[in-house]
């Protein structure tokens, strides 16, 4: 493998990316030299829907990138068009999604006791109760759009439906459409609402078109989202700079962390070439508030964040979890072939190892590690039992 030149004999990294604020420590990794202190430069190109992103890691048009957690994972497992091979040696920050409906939807909420606390299971019973309203009205199920069907959007989604006896698929449609689309989408009423990351959830409340019903952070509060995927071969032909990139992106990640950053951050992150929506919008969210829609937005403990509590250590746990959703959702078997595959596509070593000269050091995962609002425990070694437990689930996944 050649390595490219960049300006100043640095070696360039080609690094994709989709517009969504937890895209930002690779922004910043860039802008403001980060990836330069550590001997790379970035090149950020930047893509639509994350179908098109993971093609061109597995042509090797990119070395690394901003993807989902779960389509590393499906990846590595098989289940994707051209698999790769990822490896997973950071996570990108936590909890930054937003279930948003329309203000339709919101009327109907309203009449079966939703509210403006962002309260997930409030949420989801009034959800329920309308679903099963239209139902007996004859109704066409509500359309509901995730940004891929390997993703966290599609399992927090799935998860908060099913807590409240909605089958997903069935009771409810699911839709893909990519993060900077669902915005429009939701305006146009070609869907009912969306899980998408943050500023799209943001941007649908302050125009008007969309409400906040409850938030990842309420879900879960420190729940997985975004990882770097790197490139197997790249990751073992090229472990300097694969080290060099884990550094640059971990100091971003920090100085996005700090709140005394966040006016700076939203300022940059709102430049067309980058997420290109308003500064103000971005900060909402960049504020760990998701304004549900007119009035004070209430604080989302938890939150977007980027470093704070190891978010950038990858957690083999989190894997399992990932896993055990798609099980549950029948996309996997529970194999144990399926289950090494997983471990080994997360990385913790490989960011301890380039991390080790740093301080202070990150974290072991605690035990409550996934820890989600029903309080339902989850050990990785029992998954089978973990999917078992659901009411709602596809039958066969076992």
């Amino acid at each position: 493998m050649t390595p490219r030149q960049g300006t100043c004999g640095n070696e360039v990294l080609r690094v994709g990316f989709i517009p969504l604020l937890d895209a930002a420590p690779l922004i910043v990794a860039r802008e403001f030299d980060f990836a330069r202190e550590e001997g790379i430069a970035l090149e950020l190109l930047r893509e639509t829907s994350w179908a098109t992103l993971r093609d061109r890691l597995a042509v090797a048009h990119l070395d690394a990138a901003h993807i989902l957690a779960p389509l590393a994972i499906a990846d590595s497992l098989g289940l994707t068009p051209l698999p790769v091979g990822l490896v997973v040696p950071m996570s990108l920050g936590t909890a930054g999604n937003t279930i948003t409906v329309s203000r339709a939807v919101l009327a109907g909420l309203l009449r079966h006791g939703a509210d403006d606390t962002l309260d997930p299971e409030r949420g989801a019973r009034a959800f329920a109760a309308l679903v099963a309203e239209r139902r007996a009205a004859g109704l066409e199920p509500l359309s509901l759009a995730i940004v891929h069907a390997y993703s966290a959007h599609h399992y927090q989604l799935a998860y908060w439906l099913g807590w409240a006896g909605v089958r997903p698929g069935v009771d409810v449609e699911l839709v893909v459409i990519p993060p900077s689309l669902t915005t429009a989408a939701l305006q146009s009423s070609r869907i009912d609402g969306f899980c998408v990351g943050e500023p799209w959830g943001s941007l649908a409340a302050s125009i008007g078109v969309g409400h906040i019903v409850t938030t990842s952070s309420h879900i879960w509060k420190r729940s997985p989202d975004k990882v770097l995927g790197v490139r197997r071969a790249f990751a073992a032909q090229a472990p300097g700079r694969t080290a060099a990139l884990l550094r640059a992106v971990h100091r971003a990640a920090c100085w996005c962390e700090r709140p005394e950053n966040q006016s700076e951050l939203a300022s940059l992150l709102s430049r067309e070439d980058l997420i290109g929506q308003p500064a103000d919008v971005i900060q909402t969210a960049l504020s760990r508030r998701s304004s549900p829609g007119a009035g004070a937005p209430p604080s989302s403990d938890g939150f977007l964040s980027f470093a704070a509590d190891d978010a950038t250590l990858p957690r083999r746990d989190h894997a399992a979890w990932f896993f055990a959703q798609m099980v549950r959702w029948g996309q996997a078997k529970l194999t144990a072939a399926n289950v090494k595959a997983v471990q080994e596509t997360y990385r913790p070593d490989l960011f301890e190892a380039a991390l080790a000269s740093t301080a202070p050091q990150p974290h072991r995962p605690v035990a409550d590690a996934v820890a989600l609002f029903d309080g339902i425990a989850f050990d990785p070694d029992r998954i089978a039992e973990y999917v078992g437990g659901f009411t709602v689930r596809v039958r066969d996944g076992v």
